[in-house]
Parts: C-alpha cells; structure tokens; sequence
C-alpha cells in the first residue's frame, strides 16, 4: 500500500485558512487529519508523481504503441502532457511567433493533429507551471484517482478483492476508456466519418474528406453531440472511438455528463451514449466509499445516509470509532460519535449555557440555539416562557415584548 503521506505535507487549506495547521494525510482517509477537508482543497502543488498513472492507466491497451511513439521522438509521457499549439495568422496564414504550451492537452493529440495544423484552444486552458495547470492537474487527481486503477493504492484489499478489482479495471479498459481524437473537421479522413442522410426517396453514405464526392451532396454542417448546435466545416472537433465517428463535440463540450467538468487530456469513458470521467464512469459500475473514496469490492458493506461505506469505514470523523448499530450526528456531512459531538461539536444552549445533547429536543433560531424546556427558553427580561409566543431577538437576548427590549437594551 503506497498512499504517498509526504506529499503536500503541511500545505495550508484554501477553505480554511489559518484554522488548519497544515495538511497532514489520514491514514486511510483522502483527507486532512487537522481540518477535515480533502486534498485538493489545500495548496499542494502536484509534482510529477500524479502523471505517470494516466500511462498506467493506458496499459495493455491499443495504446501502448503510441506511447512508446511518443517516447522515442523525446515526448516524456511520465512528465509531458502539454502540446505547443500556434494561432493562426489571419492576414497570410502563416504560422504566428507566439505560441503557448496547455496543460489540459493529451501527449495522444501530437499525433491526432498535423504538423501543419496551429490552433489556439479555448482560453480556459491553463499555460504551463501556473496556478491554472496545478488546478488541471488536480482535476486529473479527481477525474482519475489512482486508487480506481492501482489495488496497491486502497486500503486493505483481500486477494479477492485484488483479484476483482483487476479484472474490473481490464473490462473498462476494453470495453469503455478512451482518449478524444482531435481534429479540424474539413481534415477528418476518408475512413473515419460517415454520414447518413437523406436524399430523395431513399438513403445515402457520405464520407466527409472524400474527393471525389460531389458538391451537391457533401454536408458540410454537422451538430455538436452534446449541445446540438452547428459544427461547421474547419472548426475544431473532437471525435471519440468508442462512441463512433458520427459523433463528434465541441472541445468545450467534451465533459463529463454527471459533473459536467471538462474531460482532463481528453481521457473519456463511454456508457450508454454518454461520456464520463473515470470517476463517475467508475461510480456507475461500483458503490464508493463515502470514508475512504475507494471502490468497493466486497460483498457486505453498509448503505448509510444514502452513501455506501465499508464496514469498517462507516466510523467517527474525530475519532474513527466504528459506528455500525450505534447512534450518531452528522456534522458538515460527516458522521460522528455521540462523545465526539458532545466535546467538539455540541451547541451551547443561550439559556443555561451548557451543551444540548444531541437527542434532546431544542430551539434554533438565528445560529442561537436554546433547550427546548420552560426553564430555558425565556424572555432574558421578565422571564416568560416564549414556547407558542411571537418573540424579538437582539444580540443573543431573547425578549417577549418591546418594552422588555427597551428595559435591556
């Protein structure tokens, strides 16, 4: 098992600031020990070691040649997924000076796109080393979690559950993951898209790029599969092998259909005629654990809080005491012990200035919280029970009437 626990080593939280000591890995969680939230939450610039796995992920596939092709013309695919890409001299068509390298490109599109091509992408895309490329790479980390393909990244997988899980991941391998082939659709070649329409009173095959078609049938519109509008012929598309090539998307509309975020270096999983990230993908086919995000393998696990969680991750957050059959408080979605809540947690109540416990009833009004009892819940004046009475709150005060108000404040 290699969680990496170093990395990002007491890196700040962009949630919560100075609250959090440092970022400090649980030992089996996918968060912070100190704070609580997850690791792409606090400022760990990635190194390359989150890159190599999308080479992991492409083994023993179709794509293992191209890789080895991009090794041997100096293209490092352990540490290089950008692509230099040039815009377009409008005046002479010329290749401008400026060109500016992306982070979100696949190493895959070097071979997709000719050399001659230059095509500046969506603005969106970060230029490399800057906060914008770390967001990317984080993106990466959450759309492809190593723990979804690697069993020595989970936690305390039994050799079935080993033996499962690598067979899942050789089944998606085949039968769903792919990487968007980019391409200029006026360039798409002979073999790649057919076009069925009518013509007449009966069907025809157009193959966009054929020559000798003629220019009374060649279409030369076709609708983003996504957003339905109008690609037209020369713009920019990206076409997906595992869905057919009569599908093609704007590259702004290549997304994950649950998330809705822009599929990292084009790597897609397709199911049932819609794209997703490897994680949704993965979501599809297998419960994840709300404790330690992994997939889960074996056959008993518990379903609480409409979340799946392995036994013995269904746990307190402060102190990972197994709460199977035991009573529990969520607390900013997490489940904790009744203990924990009572020390860490627990509301202060305006009235007697102890804590209310959890399976006590209570009044909440305004973040201020009170014993819903005769002896607490009262006018901070004249002392009235303000159950079933219309009541005036002033700086944590409660007050029946304007001129208990006026007596106080």
């Amino acid at each position: 098992m290699d969680l990496n626990h170093e990395q990002g080593l007491g890196a700040p939280c962009r949630k919560c600031k100075e609250k959090c000591t440092g970022f400090e890995l649980h030992f089996w969680k996918k968060i912070c020990r100190n704070c609580k939230c997850k690791q792409e939450e606090h400022y760990i610039f990635l190194s390359t070691e989150e890159e190599p796995k999308v080479g992991r992920l492409f083994e023993n596939t179709k794509y293992n040649t191209l890789i080895a092709k991009l090794k041997s013309e100096g293209i490092l695919f352990e540490n290089q997924y950008a692509m230099t890409l040039s815009k377009p001299c409008a005046a002479e068509k010329k290749v401008s000076i400026n060109t500016v390298t992306h982070e979100s490109v696949s190493p895959f599109q070097k071979q997709a796109l000719p050399r001659s091509m230059q095509v500046l992408l969506d603005e969106k895309e970060p230029v490399s080393d800057s906060e914008e490329a770390q967001y990317w790479k984080k993106q990466l980390a959450k759309q492809l979690p190593s723990h979804d393909q690697d069993p020595s990244k989970c936690h305390e997988l039994s050799p079935e559950e080993v033996k499962e899980m690598e067979q899942f991941v050789k089944k998606y391998k085949n039968e769903a993951l792919g990487v968007g082939d980019m391409k200029l659709l006026s360039d798409v070649n002979v073999q790649h898209y057919k076009v069925h329409y009518p013509t007449g009173d009966r069907n025809t095959t157009a193959t966009v790029g054929s020559k000798d078609m003629s220019a009374e049938s060649k279409k030369t519109e076709y609708p983003c599969y996504c957003c339905k509008k109008t690609i037209k012929e020369g713009d920019l598309v990206i076409f997906a092998e595992r869905a057919g090539y009569d599908k093609c998307w704007h590259p702004d509309c290549f997304i994950c259909s649950t998330c809705g975020e822009f599929l990292v270096h084009m790597v897609y999983f397709w199911k049932n005629g819609k794209l997703y990230c490897g994680r949704h993908y993965c979501e599809i086919e297998k419960p994840r654990c709300a404790g330690c995000d992994e997939l889960i393998f074996s056959k008993e696990y518990t379903q609480a809080e409409n979340q799946n969680w392995h036994l013995k991750h269904f746990c307190c957050c402060d102190c990972n005491y197994i709460l199977a059959g035991k009573l529990y408080v969520m607390v900013s979605d997490k489940p904790v012990c009744k203990p924990c809540y009572m020390k860490n947690h627990a509301v202060v109540c305006q009235g007697c200035h102890s804590v209310i416990d959890p399976e006590v009833r209570r009044v909440t009004y305004n973040n201020l919280s009170w014993h819903a009892s005769t002896k607490c819940f009262l006018c901070s004046c004249c002392r009235k029970c303000l159950f079933g009475e219309t009541f005036l709150s002033v700086k944590g005060m409660t007050f029946c009437s304007i001129e208990c108000k006026n007596m106080m404040c």
